[in-house]
């Protein structure tokens, strides 16, 4: 008996190859920093080859060097696909609210669809807290990252009661440029702690279940053990998945039905497209994100 994704994947792909070639002679990918850029490629080249098979036309990766790189690139009309952070899919919707629609949203291993900003720091620091990052070099991902800027600049300061600006309560307040290069730059003692993301779930010494600090350990880039964790957000929404709206409908189910199906179909190119260990992905839409754009706008305002 076929399975679920199967039969749906058979039936958007009835009129694949040729078809498909008449309508779209490219598809192309768009992968968020976190990462390099060679390591964000590699874990997406299944997911590549599985995407030609699918559409019948050449598939090509773009990892951008940062994530407004690939905001751009789908406001523009050159990349067709990614998964976006929530406030990159803000970002991307309050610049044309027609641009993109959101999917499908990852699960945890637990069934929800969340995660968290993380803060930490070298465990040999001393810093255990907020309390102890007085003064200190605390380093973010990129503006346009929901965990690595946008949760933390609204939730640190309502802890700390003061502001993000260097000097006023941090010392310095450093962009490293993503989510590994942070990861990297604490463990190897360049600031004194910074942030990223992770599902909050399984064991430290893991990298949690999914996330950079998992994606970080499995790379082989830092030891758990030396690091430690001051700082957790409340959830977060996991970021969408977003496809095109210009797409032929066509393409849209089949890349819909593909992605859904992926966990089901190969768990190791899930895994490595999730971050790590997850139940895979699931339908998600706008309504999921209202809060997150309302929080950019406001601090676009700001």
């Amino acid at each position: 008996m076929k399975t679920t994704f199967a039969l749906a994947l058979a039936a958007t792909t009835a009129l694949s190859g040729v078809a498909y070639a008449e309508t779209i002679n490219e598809f192309r990918i768009g992968i968020l920093g976190g990462e390099n850029a060679q390591d964000r490629l590699n874990s997406y080249s299944c997911l590549q080859g599985y995407t030609e098979d699918a559409l019948g036309v050449e598939v090509k990766l773009f990892a951008p060097a940062d994530y407004n790189g690939v905001i751009q690139g789908l406001l523009g009309g050159t990349i067709d696909m990614a998964w976006l952070g929530a406030s990159s899919y803000a970002a991307t919707f309050l610049q044309d609210p027609e641009a993109v629609e959101p999917v499908l949203v990852k699960v945890n291993v637990d069934g929800s669809i969340g995660y968290h900003s993380i803060g930490f720091a070298r465990t040999e620091s001393g810093i255990t807290s907020l309390d102890d990052m007085k003064g200190k070099d605390f380093g973010f991902g990129d503006p346009n990252s929901t965990s690595g800027y946008l949760i933390p600049s609204i939730e640190i300061p309502e802890a700390t009661g003061a502001t993000m600006e260097s000097d006023d309560y941090f010392g310095e307040v450093k962009f490293t440029g993503g989510h590994e290069q942070t990861i990297v730059a604490v463990f190897n003692g360049d600031i004194d702690a910074g942030v990223t993301w992770a599902d909050g779930q399984g064991d430290w010494e893991d990298g949690y279940n999914s996330g950079a600090l998992r994606k970080a350990v499995d790379a082989g880039l830092v030891d758990m053990n030396e690091l430690t964790q001051i700082w957790k957000s409340k959830v977060i929404p996991e970021g969408p998945i977003v496809l095109r709206k210009a797409l032929p409908a066509d393409v849209r189910a089949t890349m819909t039905a593909l992605v859904d199906g992926l966990h089901e179909r190969d768990q190791d190119c899930a895994y490595a497209v999730a971050a790590g260990e997850t139940l895979g992905f699931q339908p998600v839409t706008h309504d999921t994100y209202t809060s997150v754009i309302e929080a950019r706008k406001a601090k676009i305002s700001n």
